[in-house]
């Protein structure tokens, strides 16, 4: 059994070391179109290029080192019949709960006051939350659109979720919105609205002016789904208009964010690099690597993507 690993990484051994570490008996290789051999039954792959499916025919499944699909399914290389497995939670689920809490608290808290007056020596008790008037509304209900909701939920916040096709909230206290219909009724009584779906067809430009207006006055934006997710102007007008009180960006249509991009500076959107949920590397590996060796077994497993649905 041959593995390979295809990524831009500089430093392939700190993947290809634990690879080899758990399935000792594959034959484990960082690639390269230089080196391709046709050979090899697994690919361990983020943004791999194109090329990867014609000099390696022979690919058996393919592993992405990550949860979104969107960009692999694009390649027009990608043969049809190659099953593609996503990475499921791998310690995501659980920073992503953080950096929505972290900024929830931010503003329902008004935290950035209480710094401002710590920088003017001013000892002042603000109103104590009220958690009524900061209802959570979350786009998604998959792994990790679930921990938010569930750790938010847990701190007594009104939380709602929407998706996309109808299914029950496994948790009572979560109320859950299902299809387009009820998008808009979903919106409006978000306060703070937190984007964590997919990027599929569907899903692409879902946050634009209109949807924006629909939330409740004084919004919070939290884009941590995709950056193709958002129309960029349409929420610079919502910003200029009041309609949206503060952005949360950690995801953007081009990484990094241009220098010249007007999202750099504005006072009402906070950015952060990609970061609400990183890929934890031994987590990855000994996930991916379970799941290889279950295939090899004749087993089955879990995260094969519906290319249909986009993930």
């Amino acid at each position: 059994m041959k593995i390979i690993f295809v990524s831009q990484d500089p430093k392939p051994e700190r993947w290809t070391s634990l690879l080899s570490a758990l399935i000792p008996n594959a034959k484990i290789e960082a690639w390269s179109i230089d080196t391709a051999m046709g050979d090899a039954d697994y690919a361990v792959v983020w943004q791999p290029p194109d090329a990867l499916f014609t000099l390696e025919p022979n690919l058996r499944a393919l592993f992405n080192l990550g949860a979104g699909v969107d960009a692999l399914l694009k390649s027009p290389a990608l043969p049809d019949t190659l099953p593609i497995y996503r990475l499921e939670d791998a310690g995501m689920s659980s920073q992503m709960a953080e950096y929505a809490v972290h900024f929830v608290t931010e503003f329902s808290r008004d935290m950035r006051t209480y710094r401002q007056q710590s920088t003017n020596q001013v000892w002042k008790t603000l109103p104590p939350i009220r958690k009524e008037q900061w209802p959570i509304g979350i786009l998604g209900y998959g792994k990790i659109g679930s921990a938010v909701a569930q750790v938010l939920s847990s701190l007594e916040y009104p939380v709602a979720t929407w998706v996309r096709q109808a299914r029950e909230s496994d948790v009572n206290t979560i109320e859950m919105f299902c299809g387009s219909e009820n998008l808009n009724p979903f919106l409006n009584r978000s306060r703070i609205l937190i984007n964590t779906l997919p990027l599929t067809d569907s899903t692409e430009n879902l946050l634009n002016y209109t949807r924006l207006a629909q939330l409740k006055e004084h919004a919070i934006l939290m884009n941590v789904g995709r950056g193709e997710h958002l129309v960029d102007e349409d929420l610079l007008l919502a910003l200029q208009e009041g309609r949206i009180q503060h952005a949360i960006l950690d995801v953007f249509r081009q990484e990094p964010l241009p220098a010249q991009h007007p999202f750099w500076g504005h006072e009402k959107i906070t950015i952060t690099p990609h970061v609400s949920a990183r890929t934890l590397r031994d987590s990855t590996v000994a996930q991916i690597a379970e799941k290889i060796i279950k295939l090899e077994a004749g087993q089955d497993i879990s995260g094969c993507v519906d290319r249909r649905r986009g993930y």
